[in-house]
């Protein structure tokens, strides 16, 4: 008899449930052996669909096929909890076995849970749902279905000594020396084993829907050999240039080798603190291509802080590898999947179907993407992210500006880097002018010895000075009226001028308040899709390129990495790793004499909603009257390393409470849902308190309630794609049916045309008729009324045509 797990739409072909199941397991065998845990993995891969094994299943599939418009009630057949409780009653009952229980936790848990997100093992109302859908769930079939699988897939006798594997594997992972404790081990391995099997099931099934093969591994390894030559080449054309002698290049081709010389080091988590304008990016992707070669590793991973240094940097490294193919930019979740619970799905691939199939994991050999999603993929719900989490593995990440870490997501950041260096074999470069104090927070990283890439570090800072900190932030105030003025004084100084302020409102009331002039005006911020900001900074590179007069109002989105160079920069004040990537804006190469950044104190900026941004402001602001006091305090500049350091203490200790991140609605650390220890779990008290009895667990762990409440920015945000450019035909083409490959090349082309809203912001546009759903609303799409040339979203929706640009 056959049993289905999936009708292709096509050609209506049967692909049978052992088939599906055998094929993930393989497949998730593969991403387990990354990091030592093979037949756990493939335990989860087996076992996830076993409750496909029935009667019930077989008839609903074809029903479901027979009668597309009137299918059998969707939700009606449970085909994920048989495979969880497969193993919780053969392996979690009796007398409690450590390896055992365990495994039966972290695998079950993964499988009942692989159409939706990892359960709670124990939540706030002292309650289990894993143990209530693994123990209580009616499942009808369940025996049949135990049967077919035993019949069908494996043996018992070999499916035990295939446990018997798994649960070696397991006591050698718990065994491993880890910075942090068992409960965070656990947190770890069963977000991994989900992790692999969300991506095996969904690749497995994606092959059959298009009738191919799996895709044979490109040799990495050959890959990035081909990339450093073709770095090389570049390098050594720069040496060649009239002005590759100057003191700066030179210094910057020191820093580049030391890279080099630094990646025959082993991996683990080391700092590179190139001042600004030193060649970070050429100078670090010398070390990742380099060590990726030689240690065998899968991707190149760049996690930048903002989506406009994805752009530059990208193109940048495009333009030297000529290799569109293998570079992929993530900005944003493009799909929101985060509430999907789909047991519902029937086996036929629909187009909500191919939008969780399309190939989106960060496979590439060469990824950039933001801490954003760097972090969405280790703690927020929603089966898209979790998905690439095995591609971090054996993997060297370069982490730019590393400083913008979110203070509420410190420790997360550590476990995450913790578990990539012990675990999964990955080397991390935390990239930055301005070294954060990660290590200095309880939950801390577990940083190599003698870190840092670059020697001489005060001397090479000393030797990248070109600007000069003025301080106008501790005598007087400003508003838009009197920096207007004040920037007029300065272009009769100067022909370029960047201003930097900390909210996108008050940048764009001050351009849209400047009179009239025939000096070129130009706006910037993260209401612009990608492609719109690249717009702005080509017209502003152009300028600048050709000496001309321009000003550029900007959030600090330019800060980060942009390679831009003006004649004179105003900053408002925040944290000093702020105002040291602003003057990095300044008179970048050097080519004038030492130049100015002004940084003064702006009154109509609210920052009530930017506490980290308002802790930072007060903290420079007492280290400016320090200096206005006593010039040699804090080493006699306001950017040097002494300062920096001051800085970064008083920082994260006036956040102490935030670093790992407080949830006011629970009163808990989220650290405390997904890893504390059981004996002082609140949770975990509370249900002996209740049931008078210890929870039969081994793993207490919130990790759906901690999902549900994790963003990355507090104020939860919707991917939206613009009508600007391309993005029309984006919008237009996924308002079509195409195949899962096409939806996966559109939503890759997508990138560069997303903005991402804010609760309100969506909200507005929601009532005024300036969001259009696409994919039975999967996917948003802003109305063309609700973008601006200037602007970008234009939140009361009424943009005229003709400014559109389309």
């Amino acid at each position: 008899m056959v049993f289905i797990a999936h009708i292709r739409e096509s050609d209506k072909q049967i692909q049978s449930v052992e088939e599906h199941l055998l094929g993930v397991k393989a497949l998730a065998e593969t991403i387990g052996d990354k990091i030592g845990v093979k037949h756990i993995a493939g335990l989860a891969g087996m076992l996830h669909d076993m409750g496909k094994f029935t009667h019930q299943f077989k008839n609903y599939i074809i029903e479901a096929v027979q009668n597309p418009e009137n299918p059998p009630k969707r939700g009606s057949v449970d085909h994920s909890t048989s495979g969880g409780r497969l193993l919780y009653q053969k392996y979690h009952t009796g007398v409690p076995s450590r390896g055992g229980w365990i495994l039966a936790e972290v695998v079950g848990n993964a499988v009942i849970s692989h159409h939706s997100y990892l359960h709670d093992f124990l939540n706030s109302d002292q309650e289990s749902p894993y143990l209530r859908r693994v123990e209580e769930r009616e499942l009808p079939e369940y025996e049949r279905s135990m049967e077919n699988f035993f019949t069908y897939v494996i043996c018992e006798e070999k499916f035990q000594q295939y446990v018997s594997r798994a649960v070696e594997e397991l006591e050698e992972f718990l065994s491993k020396p880890f910075a942090a404790n068992g409960e965070s081990k656990l947190m770890l391995l069963t977000k991994y084993i989900f992790s692999a099997l969300i991506d095996a099931d969904r690749t497995n099934t994606r092959l059959f829907e298009e009738n191919r093969s799996e895709e044979p591994e490109q040799c990495r390894k050959d890959l990035f050999e081909t990339y450093y030559k073709k770095l090389m080449d570049k390098i050594r054309a720069f040496q060649e240039e009239s002005d590759a002698d100057t003191p700066i290049n030179i210094l910057r081709r020191k820093m580049s080798d030391e890279c080099d010389k630094f990646a025959e080091k082993p991996s683990g988590i080391y700092t590179l603190s190139i001042p600004t304008g030193g060649g970070k990016t050429l100078a670090s992707l010398r070390y990742a291509l380099k060590h990726a070669s030689r240690e065998g590793k899968k991707h190149v991973i760049y996690v930048v802080p903002f989506t406009t240094i994805i752009e530059q940097n990208a193109a940048e490294v495009r333009n030297i590898l000529k290799d569109d193919g293998n570079i992929l930019e993530h900005h944003s979740n493009v799909i929101d999947d985060e509430q999907d619970d789909d047991e519902d799905q029937s086996g036929m691939i629909n187009t909500r179907q191919k939008l969780k199939l399309a190939k989106d994991n960060w496979d590439s050999p060469i990824i950039f993407t933001t801490m954003v999603q760097f972090l969405n993929v280790f703690y927020a719900r929603g089966s898209r992210n979790i998905r690439r989490l095995h591609n971090l593995c054996e993997s060297v990440i370069i982490f730019d500006e590393v400083q913008k870490v979110p203070v509420s997501c410190v420790s997360l950041f550590n476990h995450a880097l913790n578990f990539l260096k012990t675990y999964g074999r990955s080397s991390l470069i935390l990239c930055t002018a301005t070294q954060p104090a990660l290590s200095r927070v309880k939950h801390q990283l577990d940083i190599n010895p003698d870190a840092e890439i670059i020697q001489d570090l005060s001397q090479v800072i000393d030797a990248f000075k070109r600007v000069e900190i003025v301080d106008k932030a501790t005598d007087e105030l400003f508003d838009n009226e009197k920096l207007t003025q004040f920037i007029r004084e300065k272009l009769d100084e100067v022909q370029s001028i960047l201003v930097v302020l900390n909210t996108k409102t008050v940048v764009k009331n001050l351009y849209c308040e400047w009179e009239s002039s025939e000096v070129p005006l130009y706006h910037l911020s993260t209401s612009m899709c990608a492609s719109h900001r690249n717009t702005i900074l080509k017209k502003v590179r152009n300028h600048l390129k050709h000496g001309e007069k321009v000003v550029c109002f900007s959030t600090q989105l330019i800060e980060a990495g942009v390679d831009v160079s003006f004649d004179c920069v105003i900053r408002s004040l925040s944290g000093l790793d702020s105002i040291a990537q602003a003057a990095g804006r300044c008179n970048r190469h050097g080519k004038r004499e030492i130049q100015q950044v002004y940084v003064i104190d702006h009154v109509e900026e609210n920052l009530d909603h930017l506490p980290e941004i308002k802790v930072g402001k007060k903290i420079s602001k007492k280290i400016l009257i320090d200096l206005k006091a006593n010039p040699k305090h804090h080493g006699g500049n306001l950017l040097s390393v002494r300062a920096m350091d001051r800085y970064f203490q008083e920082f994260y200790g006036d956040l102490d409470k935030s670093l790992n991140y407080f949830i006011p609605k629970l009163k808990k650390e989220m650290t405390e849902l997904l890893m504390s220890d059981k004996t002082i779990n609140s949770y975990y008290l509370a249900y002996k308190d209740r049931w008078k009895k210890h929870l039969p667990l081994y793993i207490a762990n919130s990790y759906r309630t901690a999902a549900d409440y994790f963003q990355v920015i507090h104020d939860h945000t919707t991917a939206v794609i613009v009508p600007y450019e391309e993005g029309k035909e984006i919008i237009v083409q996924l308002n079509g049916s195409g195949t899962i490959e096409n939806l996966s090349g559109l939503l890759r082309k997508a990138q560069q045309y997303t903005i991402n809203l804010l609760r309100y912001e969506r909200d507005q546009l929601a009532q005024n008729g300036g969001l259009v759903p696409l994919l039975g609303g999967k996917v948003w799409a802003l109305a063309e009324t609700a973008y601006n040339k200037e602007f970008g979203v234009d939140l009361e929706n009424n943009s005229e045509l003709e400014d559109l640009l389309i």
